[in-house]
């Protein structure tokens, strides 16, 4: 691990994400440019090596509140292991210069991603922005809208610490806790509400789905869009993943509601 500082090897890191996002021409996810003001600039740019390849790079830059956070734009990785190992070396450097957060946005329909965010990092969705970037072509958001969910990762939480020495933390449901939105022979379905706890279904492979069933994958986003982004607005949080494959989403009581 180590920050990036030359052109050589933002060029580098441009090509792998161009491995990785195939964009359209003109498209890049990560500029050489960008790449060179944020680093000049005393932001984040790293990159994970094995063997002395790239293999996974992240950059970001300091954002609101002033002194406090660091908000991570764009990761990607081509191996097991490197995007832990960037997330940990991100919030060694963000501590180190007396940060106390970092943001970052997915997609809250790749379930891996929901997994890894939430599950094995411990952070927390604080918001779902619809559309939030506008069209994107590239090989993995291409036909689709890009909403995702904003996260906060508090660096001095113990449930962080923990997680980030390798000790995730669980999210137990209580027996019976209905699904609100669920998933039935590829498509999304409505469950039953009603509960302070609910689940929400995430798909098996959304980026599949796009390419093979365009339909089915606009159907998800709609539902997503509708149900997550719903019980968000209306005051619920994300607690946790159950089974890898559920958000769980705590309900506010009436009592909280004003």
């Amino acid at each position: 691990m180590r920050m990036l500082r030359g052109l050589a090897e933002f060029a580098d890191v441009r090509r792998l994400f161009e491995t990785i996002w195939q964009p359209d021409p003109g498209g890049d996810p990560a500029p050489v440019e960008l790449l060179a003001a944020l680093a000049h600039t005393g932001n984040y740019v790293a990159g994970a090596y094995r063997d002395g390849r790239l293999v996974g790079a992240s950059a970001g830059f300091l954002a609101d509140p002033p002194g406090t956070t660091l908000h991570s734009h764009v990761t990607g990785t081509i191996e097991p292991g490197a995007g832990f190992a960037l997330k940990v070396h991100q919030r060694e450097w963000a501590l180190e210069r007396g940060l106390t957060r970092i943001t970052w946005t997915f997609d809250p329909l790749v379930r891996r991603n929901a997994y890894f965010n939430l599950g094995k990092l411990g952070a927390r969705a604080t918001e779902y922005l619809p559309s939030f970037y506008g069209p994107v072509r590239d090989a993995i958001n291409r036909g689709d809208e890009t909403d995702r969910l904003l996260v906060e990762w508090p660096l001095g939480d113990p449930r962080v610490a923990d997680a980030v020495a390798g000790r995730p933390p669980g999210c137990p449901v209580p027996p019976g806790t209905p699904v609100v939105l669920g998933e039935r022979v590829g498509l999304p379905a409505r469950g039953r509400d009603g509960s302070s706890v609910m689940l929400v279904a995430i798909p098996d492979d959304i980026e599949a789905l796009r390419r093979t069933d365009p339909l089915a994958a606009r159907a998800w986003r709609r539902m997503f869009r509708e149900t997550l982004g719903g019980l968000l607005a209306e005051g619920g949080h994300v607690a946790g993943i159950h089974h890898r494959s559920h958000y769980v989403v705590e309900r506010p009581s009436s009592r909280e509601v004003r």
